[in-house]
Order: structure tokens, then C-alpha cells, then sequence
């Protein structure tokens, strides 16, 4: 059991985590950094596969070709508000990476392959490897609030780059490019919701019962 001091720590860091664009220079702590990590790799996994790999990339040069495939990426899906001048502009001036200012990029992969060809629960849903690496990444993502520490997932890049750059094999998954670092700038709401690009749905809209589109709210 948790006390009520514990269980509103968690709570606390489960509301205050964000998605980070803008870091300080200074390093991570090594103590620190092992906490992140440990928490990732005690993720639950469909089957016990533990599927995820971690990265650690410091280099300024291949930090650099990183951005350089995430701007590329960014300028590519602008194309799609071509036709929504504001929006394009909008787009086009949200800061989407900071792994050029972040001291430490973190590629999590996914192995597909990892457990042999007979894994429990994968055989049925092929995609729980990739569940599976997302769970070790939220772990991160908390336990990096935690640690007082801000992380930003980029989101924008073609697989196929970041393999080359950081010399994954093919078969290899890259499911993320995580930045961390400190920052000086940690917001109190979602940058997007800040940003005026979106709101969070109300949770109820989103809640069925017993089957799809059965909203609770029209129950007698």
C-alpha cells in the first residue's frame, strides 16, 4: 500500500510531465541518467521480450544530422497546410526538436526479433514490441520529472535516415528520439494546447460501454 504523501507525488508527476523543445547545456548527472534508464528497462513487455535498446548519442556532428533529418522531415509535412496559409506558418514556427541544445539525445529501438519466433502474446498482436518500447519510454518520460530532468520526443524523421545515421540494421525498429536535458522553460499545459494547435478532449466523449459509440452519457 502507498501512502497519501506517495501516491500525490505520483500523481503530481504524472500531470506536471511535458513534451520539451528547449534545453539548457548544462550535463546530466551520471545518477540520474541511471535512474531514467533503469525505470525504462523495468517496463512491463508483452512476454517478458524486453524489446528496447537505447542510444546514447553526445556527439555534436551526429546530433547534428539528427536535426538535420527532423527539419527535413518538418518542411515535408508542411506541404499538407500548402493550402491553410496560417496554418502552414504556424506549422512551420513550432519548435518541434532541440536535439542540437539538448546535451543528450536517446534513440529507443524496437527489436522485433528478440525472444525467438515464438513470443507470448506477440504471436497473436505483432505490434506489442512496440507497445511494449513505448511503455519503457513513458517510465523514462516519469521518472525524468522525477529527477527534475525535461524530455522531448521528436517525432518527425523517416525511419530510414535514423538508421543510417546511427547505423541501426534494417530489421531494427527506431521508435523514438528522445532529448534530455534541464531547461528553463517547463510549461504548466501541453506546448500544443499552448500554442492554440489543439485541445484536450473531454475524457467522458471518449468513454464506451459495452460497445463501441455506447456513450455512458446516454445511459438511463
Amino acid at each position: 500500500m502507498f501512502t497519501e504523501e506517495e501516491k500525490e507525488a505520483f500523481y503530481k508527476i504524472l500531470y506536471k510531465r511535458r513534451d520539451i523543445r528547449t534545453f539548457l547545456p548544462n550535463p546530466i548527472p551520471d545518477e540520474s541518467l541511471q535512474n531514467i534508464l533503469t525505470a525504462a528497462h523495468h517496463a512491463p513487455s508483452v512476454g517478458f521480450m524486453q524489446p528496447w535498446n537505447f542510444t546514447l548519442v553526445y556527439s555534436d556532428e551526429v546530433k547534428e544530422r539528427l536535426a538535420w533529418a527532423a527539419n527535413k522531415e518538418r518542411r515535408a509535412l508542411a506541404i499538407h497546410y500548402e493550402e491553410e496559409e496560417e496554418k502552414e506558418s504556424d506549422f512551420l514556427a513550432l519548435k518541434i526538436e532541440g536535439i542540437k541544445e539538448s546535451p543528450l539525445t536517446i534513440c529507443v529501438t524496437s527489436d522485433p526479433t528478440r525472444g525467438g519466433s515464438h513470443v507470448l502474446g506477440r504471436n497473436s498482436i505483432p505490434e506489442t514490441d512496440s507497445l511494449s518500447t513505448a511503455c519503457a519510454i513513458q517510465n523514462m518520460w516519469l521518472a525524468a520529472c522525477a529527477e527534475g530532468i525535461a524530455l522531448g520526443w521528436v517525432s518527425f524523421y523517416k525511419k530510414q535516415d535514423i538508421r543510417n545515421i546511427l547505423e541501426i540494421p534494417p530489421h531494427i525498429d527506431p521508435i523514438a528520439l528522445l532529448s534530455i536535458g534541464y531547461t528553463d522553460d517547463y510549461p504548466n499545459m501541453p506546448i500544443l494546447q499552448t500554442a492554440n494547435w489543439e485541445k484536450r478532449r473531454e475524457l467522458e466523449e471518449l468513454l464506451y460501454v459495452d460497445t463501441w459509440g455506447n456513450n455512458r452519457t446516454n445511459m438511463d
